[in-house]
């Protein structure tokens, strides 16, 4: 038999029981789409934190309050203050950009509307360190952060929190923040990302949060950029050297505050989610593993039934090879059918969750190669016992089955 009457043989039997081969197919079609939707979000999780690291740069560097120690005991308390800000502005040598972030949660409210988002005070620099475009209006100014001002700008997802359609016709208008009149000048881009996303941030002038809103000089974090040409360990020690002074830390003491690269920072998370994204395609390749035991088993089952068949074809001329390459192309070709079926069924998944839930997904084409790949291994695989099966029957034995 020639491998073209081979190949139309196998298909004709595909299709002679074609409610039997989708049944079949079924385990490698919701396996392959399994894989397919894994790699996807996965992929889309770890784009989106590459566009976070290049928006980043690589000279930025993120100083936070650690857990201190007195007489033994662990204390909580921030140990990162606004003077901080002002020193490291005077003093240190290797920064052009120092960046505060005053964080706390509160009532925001306009004409009637309310919503307890996260505020944040900081600096004029904010959008300019961390590469965030303002859609609308403008970033607060230098001076009116100096002059303690009541201005701010919202988060892209702000207007929607207070049920405004056009999120432009929040410029210039009152919004309340705890009870104290702040006046939209400017709405950021959507920034995008999760639960921590910037887009659910107020942004207020650090000055005037210090003094009207919080009553607290206590900061979450300053983020600072080093003037290029600087290494980061060099802007490391000069940060630290600074801190160190204004914090009164003698020598041999442990610093009260930490200082991380947040580019490395991301860099781990991203492997993190590689892995990650790696266990939940394992888990899902066991479907795979599962589809191609039920081919092997319903091709053991076809073996059976087609027993005087595979006689008569012997006795006309066809050789052992000839019977186990059929059965062979058979599998692979339900294993193939069901792994493009799962492919299109993955695809749409991740559509599908991308835009119901919001999730960054993206469907690269070495993903549709691995799964196409690894179902073409499952249908020779699992289909080579019962191709070797078919090909060792006895003519005289097979054509007396009844």
């Amino acid at each position: 038999m020639l491998l073209g009457e081979i190949l139309r043989v196998a298909l004709q039997s595909i299709r002679a029981n074609i409610i039997r081969s989708c049944l079949t197919m079924l385990g490698i079609i919701i396996g392959v789409a399994a894989v397919i939707t894994m790699l996807a979000a996965g992929s889309g999780a770890q784009q989106q934190i590459e566009e976070q690291i290049d928006a980043l740069g690589a000279n930025v560097l993120n100083i936070t309050a650690e857990t201190w120690f007195l007489r033994g005991v662990a204390r909580d308390a921030l140990t990162l203050e606004v003077e901080d800000v002002w020193a490291l502005r005077e003093h240190a040598q290797h920064l052009d950009a120092v960046v505060p972030t005053l964080e706390d949660r509160g009532q925001i409210t306009y004409d009637g509307r309310n919503s307890n988002t996260r505020l944040v005070g900081t600096t004029a620099d904010f959008a300019d360190i961390f590469n965030y475009g303002v859609r609308y209006g403008r970033m607060f100014t230098e001076a009116e952060d100096q002059a303690r001002q009541r201005v701010a700008v919202a988060g892209a997802s702000i207007p929607q929190y207070l049920d405004i359609d056009n999120p432009a016709d929040l410029l210039g208008e009152r919004v309340f923040v705890r009870g104290i009149p702040f006046t939209v000048v400017g709405i950021f881009e959507e920034i995008g990302g999760d639960w921590n996303s910037p887009d659910q941030n107020f942004f207020l002038p650090v000055r005037t949060a210090e003094t009207r809103v919080f009553g607290s000089e206590d900061l979450e974090d300053i983020s600072v950029r080093v003037v290029p040409d600087v290494s980061l360990e060099t802007a490391m020690v000069d940060v630290e050297r600074v801190l160190r002074a204004e914090h009164r830390i003698l020598p041999g003491m442990p610093n009260d505050f930490a200082i991380y690269d947040r580019k490395q920072f991301l860099e781990t998370r991203e492997e993190a989610q590689q892995t990650f994204t790696m266990l939940l395609a394992s888990i899902a390749g066991v479907s795979l593993l599962v589809g191609g035991i039920g081919i092997m088993n319903i091709m053991l089952v076809s073996v059976t039934e087609r027993t005087r068949e595979i006689g008569v074809r012997m006795a006309l001329g066809a050789t052992r090879f000839n019977i186990m390459t059929q059965f062979l192309i058979e599998a692979v070709a339900l294993c193939l059918l069901g792994g493009a079926l799962g492919v299109a069924a993955g695809a749409g998944m991740a559509v599908l969750m991308s835009r119901t839930a919001g999730w960054a997904v993206h469907v690269s084409p070495e993903s549709i190669l691995l799964a196409v790949a690894f179902s073409l291994g499952v249908g020779l695989f699992f289909g080579l016992l019962p191709a070797r099966r078919a090909a060792a029957l006895d003519p005289i034995e097979a054509l007396r089955y009844e």
